[in-house]
């Protein structure tokens, strides 16, 4: 204990310690508050939903704190729903077949930027009939400009940034700055947004008793989230977020799995000796020839991608790796130690000599570089599954790095979208081997004089 004692009062005199931990400490706390507020099934039902689930979300939208480091203000995202408590419908019945539902969806619009898209988004509940909408726009300067007319079927969805007959009504493709545009302005389209208050007027004929309809209009902003969205409209926060503890799990697992059992048959191996240290060794020397990385390529293209999967082979591959060597060569020293001949003398076993007497001692020398391995396991899942071989079913790191490569990120300028994601990964590097170097200098006096 007082060894203990010393080693962590030697450990906290290293400022990287601080830095690295804090950052290991804030990983650790985004990973139990994710999984308590967005449990395993809920992720994977909002990261394979696409754009069923994110519907009120807008493409490839940057973080709002984009909008912090501009003087304009992003327009963000505003929806306007008729089952809104601020909405009133008005019903007025023409005749024995023919009611008329009118209502009004109104929002204001403070920003400086022109919006994404626009759309309109019915619920509708008939008998026989098809409903059918006639909707008008009225700008905050009253004028108002008739959209269209035309029949509803069930749940219908109206995208009026993909209505030709209303780009060529508007004499514009993108019907979203039209709207929105400064009539008074030399270019309307060129110019900032007219601001005030709009109001999308909906008037509907239904031809049965109990027919009822229902419209949500969605206004699509730049800005979306503390991570934006991607093409799907997924919000980027959700795998930035369920990666973490994906990301530590799997470091940690690996690192650990490997470490021990590496650790283990090196001490066998030296204990015992003879065929069972030469059958180690042997094949200590065939795994270091062989491919990691290639294997794992296989394994994820011809039998699974499993998370799960790749962690066992990554842990049988690594368990006859170079620290078999290393540990063996510390082994070696300390079976010449007299404690060791004093403890065969009274008769230990050799199952209490391997755990109680050998692997105790080779402790300082296995701590830095199970931390320090962490990070690089995590790396390697992240490599995965840029390469397409990640798990399908779980959102991580190195998935949105893919999904951005694929989509032309860094062409469209979504720079967020990678940079998100290579940052946690960066930061996650930088932490373990902050703390490593550091344990390491602590158990390794001669590293305290360079």
């Amino acid at each position: 204990m007082n060894k203990l004692g010393d080693a962590l009062r030697e450990i906290v005199k290293y400022p990287s310690v601080i830095v690295g931990l804090s950052i290991i400490a804030l990983f650790i706390g985004i990973a139990i508050y994710t999984v308590i507020a967005i449990p395993y099934d809920e992720a994977l039902r909002l990261w394979r939903g696409g754009e069923d689930v994110w519907y009120d979300h807008p493409k490839n939208a940057r973080p709002i704190w984009v909008d912090w480091l501009t003087r304009d203000a992003l327009p963000r995202t505003i929806t306007a729903s008729s089952q809104d408590e601020a909405v009133t419908k008005t019903t007025q019945v023409l005749s024995q077949e023919m009611t008329d539902v009118s209502f009004s969806l109104v929002f204001d619009y403070p920003y400086d930027g022109f919006p994404q898209e626009l759309s309109l988004f019915f619920e509708t509940e008939y008998e026989e009939k098809l409903p059918y909408a006639s909707l008008t726009w009225i700008t905050p300067d009253g004028r108002a400009v008739r959209i269209g007319d035309f029949s509803i079927e069930g749940d219908h969805t109206y995208r009026l940034s993909q209505d030709t007959k209303l780009q060529r009504r508007l004499g514009s493709e993108q019907p979203e700055k039209a709207l929105f545009a400064d009539p008074n302005s030399p270019d309307p389209e060129a110019s900032p947004p007219l601001k005030g208050t709009y109001e999308m007027q909906i008037s509907t004929l239904v031809f049965g008793k109990d027919d009822d309809i229902d419209a949500e209009l969605v206004i699509y902003g730049q800005v979306q989230g503390l991570a934006g969205t991607d093409h799907r409209r997924r919000d980027l926060m959700v795998a930035l977020l369920w990666g973490t503890p994906i990301a530590l799990s799997f470091g940690l697992l690996a690192a650990a799995g490997t470490s021990l059992t590496t650790m283990f048959f090196a001490a066998l191996g030296t204990w015992f000796g003879g065929w069972l240290d030469e059958l180690i060794q042997r094949i200590t020397e065939i795994n270091l020839v062989l491919p990691v990385l290639p294997i794992l390529i296989m394994v994820g293209t011809f039998y699974s991608k499993s998370i799960w999967t790749m962690l066992g082979v990554i842990i049988l591959l690594s368990i006859f790796g170079g620290a078999v060597k290393t540990f063996r060569a510390t082994f070696l020293q300390v079976k010449q130690d007299p404690y060791i001949e004093a403890a065969q003398a009274y008769g230990a076993s050799n199952a209490r000599i391997i755990f109680l007497y050998l692997i105790p001692r080779i402790i300082p020398l296995l701590l830095p570089g199970l931390v320090v391995l962490v990070p690089s396991f995590v790396f390697l899942e992240a490599s995965l599954s840029v390469l397409g071989l990640g798990d399908p079913v779980l959102p991580t790191w190195g998935k949105i790095i893919n999904d951005a490569y694929n989509n032309g990120a860094l062409f469209q300028g979504h720079y967020y979208w990678l940079l998100e994601p290579s940052l946690l990964l960066m930061l996650t590097g930088l932490s373990f081997s902050l703390v490593g170097f550091a344990l390491d200098r602590v158990f390794n006096p001669k590293l305290r004089e360079m």
